[in-house]
């Protein structure tokens, strides 16, 4: 499988994304070109787009659908080669990914002490860098929280990928680049959301891991 052919094999299982070819393959090309230049990808979302966002991490962050072994160059010296061997065997190549819904502590003390709407933009203040791309989920594309964390992405240089359902919305506005799945129920946007990141991480692992191992 290649990279258009995972795009292609999303296309023939949901045709009604057809219209959404270009931005699919913007969206890849972006996370492509943060990876590639040493930026990760940071993830948010609210609700069941929360969970997709842990979903979607974990998708980057280990093997998806291909076995992504580890160069053999790291630095084993103290230890039994048994032991080395152990870490090149079960170890696997990962793209590096955080997602923003998962920090406990912090969004109880953020909401409690100052302002629940910019939960993620904090956050994203913080951490973001230019390299790096903000993936921001929202079924309304309206999400208040989401939105402010579109924005300061925007302000601090980071690539702002959003996922949304149809119809005007800010994130349309704001991001570089919005996917609006054909669905306005908050759960059939969901559906979509899922088989679209799926193909993109898809997409992503036969980039990065789909080719002979330069060690």
């Amino acid at each position: 499988m290649t990279v258009l052919g995972e795009l292609a094999l999303l296309l023939r299982n949901y045709p009604e994304l057809e219209p959404l070819r270009e931005k699919l393959l913007q969206a890849y090309q972006m996370l492509e070109a943060c990876f590639s230049s040493g930026g990760k990808a940071l993830l948010c979302g609210n609700g069941g787009s929360a969970a997709d966002c842990e979903h979607m991490t974990g998708e980057l962050l280990k093997g998806f659908k291909l076995r992504r072994e580890i160069p053999r160059n790291l630095d084993f010296s103290k230890l039994e080669e048994t032991e080395a061997e152990t870490f090149y065997q079960k170890l696997q190549g990962g793209l590096p990914a955080i997602s923003l819904t998962g920090q406990l502590g912090y969004f109880t003390a953020w909401c409690n002490d100052a302002d629940p709407d910019l939960v993620y933009a904090q956050q994203v203040y913080t951490l973001g860098r230019k390299r790096d791309i903000l993936v921001a989920f929202s079924t309304s594309g309206n999400s208040a929280n989401i939105v402010n964390a579109v924005a300061i992405a925007r302000a601090k240089g980071v690539r702002t990928l959003g996922l949304t359902g149809s119809g005007a919305c800010r994130m349309a506005e704001l991001c570089d680049c919005c996917i609006q799945v054909p669905a306005y129920e908050t759960f059939r946007v969901q559906e979509y959301h899922l088989p679209v990141y799926h193909a993109l991480c898809a997409m992503l692992e036969q980039h990065f891991f789909g080719k002979e191992l330069v060690t």
